[in-house]
């Protein structure tokens, strides 16, 4: 596949980083000549000096034989204008753009973004995105990540383990003797900073990170299993009312259980918040003054949302609110470097963007009958959902006699309004909607499983 990336951004080069490993022919255009040769030298992809927007520029980037157009600029206009010149005059069949800008995707404009107007097949928004992702979070205390499958009745939890957890060191196929009606799978461990797709007999150690597929009505259950009893947060403080922090306050509200402060530094715009929200108490100031956070009871809140555009003061609201007694933070960071340093400070959750916008477009990229797409761990693994077809050999064999290739799990089967977590007397059949594990290295593999005309084993 010919694919045309505009930006590179950290989602931009993300996104051609692990299209070009796959396989793909990956062209970068930016307007920074640094920028574009570095991506270039770094990932053995092609790349273009230029606006994005431009015609001539996208011609020698090789629009009029590109399958895919990605416009993830900073700027939501170019964006939309490299779309539409991509359309109009290179005829690129899929173009998917990043918009920020909240107005633009108010229902009553909804028609701007049709094919007779400005031509986008799939628009990205990050603060949406990010905000549905942290709120996910908070519906599953002491998860660093949740994603539902089949209308929420099936969940993908991402938690980690404790010194206190009952089950270290119990080979997994032991763990499903144990609890034979707990319908779970584990089916990603990381450890050392290594993901790994588990066997039947391997086991699970404290300070592992582990990925489970549960049926959502088995997941409390589940999570007492793997040390946690954490209830759910009912007093919340968020910090930070840009338009993330609103999205979120507006789905916090809808939960009516919850009582939320919000605390934004400029007054305008807190004043024009506070217009917004029904509930919310909104407090105006700053997030790192302690008699700010006082006044919005931290101590006794049971999570505090840290969402302001500067990492630094995300990291040290979060620190201090869990010195003065918040049970719970999750920290929004955008810099990749900082991820794997604040996790040993004590903060619980920490949502990128950068990974929740690539997850986003990756649903779009994948080829076959694949459904969607979730990118974990800044593409160390996929979960992937996908149709079984009458041609693929999947079908009509337990799970036991399937060889799947090595770094893949199948980990549950939506079959209509039934959901089942996979075991290995498990049959697939026609029309199935599957759940799988998939390690970044075994990725273009799941395409080939849901290709139309099979012949991979």
């Amino acid at each position: 596949m010919k694919v045309i990336v505009c930006g590179a951004g950290l989602v931009g080069t993300t996104i051609a980083r692990q299209l070009a490993a796959e396989g793909n022919e990956v062209t970068v255009i930016d307007q920074s000549a640094e920028q574009a040769h570095k991506v270039a030298e770094t990932y053995d992809l092609r790349s273009i000096v230029g606006h994005a927007s431009h015609p001539d520029v996208l011609d020698r980037a090789g629009a009029a034989d590109a399958d895919m157009l990605i416009a993830v600029t900073y700027a939501d206009e170019v964006n939309m204008i490299a779309c539409e010149v991509g359309r109009a005059i290179f005829k690129v069949p899929t173009k998917i753009a990043r918009i920020r800008a909240q107005s633009y995707l108010k229902p009553e404009w909804s028609d701007l973004f049709n094919g007779e107007n400005i031509s986008i097949d799939y628009i990205i928004s990050p603060e949406i995105e990010v905000a549905r992702a942290i709120h996910r979070r908070i519906l599953t205390p002491g998860a660093f990540d949740m994603i539902p499958f089949a209308g929420d009745r099936l969940r993908l939890i991402g938690v980690r383990l404790e010194e206190e957890c009952p089950v270290l060191n119990t080979p997994l196929r032991q763990l499903t003797e144990l609890f034979p009606d707990l319908n779970i799978n584990v089916c990603g461990i990381v450890r050392n900073d290594e993901m790994i797709v588990p066997e039947a007999d391997d086991h699970m150690e404290a300070g592992d990170e582990i990925y489970f597929l549960a049926m959502t009505s088995h997941v409390q259950r589940a999570m007492r299993l793997f040390g946690h009893e954490e209830r759910e947060a009912r007093r919340i403080v968020l910090a930070g009312g840009g338009n993330i922090g609103l999205f979120l306050a507006r789905e916090i509200e809808a939960q009516k259980s919850v009582k939320l402060k919000l605390i934004e530094a400029n007054r305008a715009r807190a004043e024009s918040i506070a217009g917004q929200l029904q509930d919310t108490v909104v407090i105006q100031g700053d997030t790192l003054d302690m008699d700010i956070l006082n006044e919005a009871k931290i101590a006794r809140a049971e999570a505090i949302i840290a969402l302001t555009n500067d990492d630094e003061v995300n990291i040290l609201a979060s620190l201090l609110a869990k010195r003065a007694g918040c049970q719970r933070a999750i920290t929004l960071v955008n810099n990749p470097a900082y991820e794997n340093l604040i996790g040993s400070l004590g903060i619980d959750v920490v949502v990128n963007p950068r990974s929740t916008t690539v997850s986003s477009i990756l649903q779009h990229v994948r080829r076959g009958r694949i459904r969607g797409v979730y990118s974990l761990r800044d593409g160390a693994a996929e979960v992937v959902e996908a149709v079984a077809i009458q041609t693929s050999a999947l079908v009509g064999k337990p799970l036991r006699e399937l060889k799947l290739p090595v770094g893949i799990m199948i980990g549950a089967i939506v079959r209509g309004e039934d959901v089942e977590i996979a075991r290995g007397d498990s049959e697939i059949e026609a029309g199935d909607r599957l759940i799988l594990f998939a390690r970044k290295d075994a990725v273009k593999k799941v395409e080939k499983l849901f290709a139309v005309r099979l012949e991979f084993f």
